[in-house]
């Protein structure tokens, strides 16, 4: 018997609509679509006043930042 495995990478990026932002959870796979990809790590939401700051860290050590 066969265990069907389904990744689905997320892009985040500025276009990357709020919900989906707030949907991402550790564990899953994303990408900027240009060098930082893996399996997110942790998750920091920050709010500066002027804009919500969302930064995924990924197992790699890299960390993809999205200001909106």
């Amino acid at each position: 018997m066969f265990n069907n495995i389904i990744l689905i990478m997320i892009r985040l990026n500025n276009d990357t609509p709020n919900d989906v932002l707030q949907d991402v959870k550790i564990g899953d796979m994303v990408t900027d679509t240009f060098s930082k990809t893996g399996l997110v790590e942790t998750i920091e939401i920050n709010d500066d006043g002027l804009y919500r700051i969302y930064e995924f860290h990924l197992v790699t050590g890299r960390t993809i930042t999205i200001k909106k």
